[in-house]
């Protein structure tokens, strides 16, 4: 027979305590809805099951939204930005594509980011960019951005213009502003924190 101390029973009451109610604390509306599906599916009722699956695969990609908001950054000196938003469309739609965005604003002029993923369109720009040509067929320069390879094209008659950057082959970060330089386009697009993009 195992014998212990009495000063370690305390110990082990809490942990006990911890586990019996682990599964309340982590619990939330994403676990919910697998357990129904689960619950729907012992009983053989298939569609309700794969309506809880679906419920719950959307919130997953509306928590993806919310983490890609975190990448885009803060304003720089001297801008103002606006509150970040987030979108995730079902899988019905545009292959369940999930963006977020942010404007930012310094007098007339103004700068969105927006960060896409899960979109049947990376692939092709995957494969569009790669290729140098593609820069110049469309008035752009292919020029490099944290290395990441990316476009810029640049319309000095309006001052106006865009920079599309593919990260990790399957985020593809779009930088477009107003009354704006070559300078703020590229200042932006090096904010995006790439590095956290990775874990995403």
């Amino acid at each position: 027979m195992i014998h212990l101390s009495k000063k370690f029973l305390p110990n082990i009451f809490l942990i006990f305590i911890a586990m019996l109610f682990a599964g309340n604390i982590f619990a939330d509306d994403v676990t919910d809805s697998i357990d129904e599906a689960v619950d729907h599916y012992k009983k053989g009722q298939f569609r309700k099951a794969t309506s809880s699956l679906d419920f719950a695969t959307q919130l997953i990609r509306q928590k993806r939204g919310e983490s890609l908001k975190t990448i885009l950054p803060e304003p720089l000196q001297g801008w103002t930005s606006e509150k970040a938003s987030s979108q995730a469309m079902g899988s019905a739609m545009m292959g369940g594509m999930i963006s977020s965005e942010r404007m930012y604003k310094k007098g007339d002029s103004t700068i969105t980011i927006r960060i896409t993923t899960d979109s049947p369109m990376i692939q092709g720009m995957v494969m569009m960019m790669s290729n140098p040509a593609f820069a110049s067929s469309t008035g752009g320069k292919a020029i490099k951005v944290k290395e990441q390879q990316a476009i810029m094209n640049f319309r000095e008659a309006g001052n106006s213009g865009d920079v599309n950057i593919i990260a990790n082959d399957k985020f593809m970060i779009t930088v477009e502003g107003n009354n704006i330089t070559e300078k703020d386009l590229t200042d932006y697009a090096s904010a995006v924190d790439y590095e956290q993009l990775k874990s995403l």
